[in-house]
This record gives structure tokens, sequence and C-alpha cells, in this order.
């Protein structure tokens, strides 16, 4: 079926340093000094996540698209943004 979710995605966790993200019985964190984008979120901008594929997380009140391999490996990912 188009548009459907392989699976859900949800906040379990946010701090002053980060948030944590659940993906099936897998819990990743996302430190803000590797994800900036998020370090000026509001908690509902955070909590307002999507999984439209099992290897893609997107935050659409943010326009943030994330491979999930990039958060459990950020240093494969070099951080490459544009203002």
């Amino acid at each position: 079926m188009l548009g459907t979710t392989t699976s859900a995605v949800e906040v379990t966790h946010i701090s002053r340093h980060g948030f944590w993200v659940l993906l099936g019985d897998e819990e990743l964190l996302l430190p803000f000094e590797k994800f900036p984008w998020f370090k000026q979120a509001t908690v509902e901008q955070i909590l307002d996540v999507e999984r439209p594929t099992a290897n893609h997380l997107y935050w659409p009140s943010l326009d943030v698209d994330l491979a999930v391999d990039s958060i459990r490996r950020p240093e494969q990912f070099p951080l490459v943004a544009c203002n």
C-alpha cells in the first residue's frame, strides 16, 4: 500500500543534550551537537516525527530528513549545512 509507514517511531526522552527515538526495539540518541537542527526546536516540533521508510525519518514541521544510518553512525555522515 502506497504511503504506509513501515514501522513506528517514537521520541522517548528529551534533555538539554539531545533526544532519543525508539525505532522498534532500538533506541537511538540524537545529540544536539551532532544534529544541530533540533537544538532550538520546540518539544512539539521534535515530537512531530514520521518514518516513511525503514531507513528514513522526517520532521515535517522542521523540514528535516535523516537517514537512520546517519544517527547510528554519524561519523560516517559529515555535517554539511547551509543557512
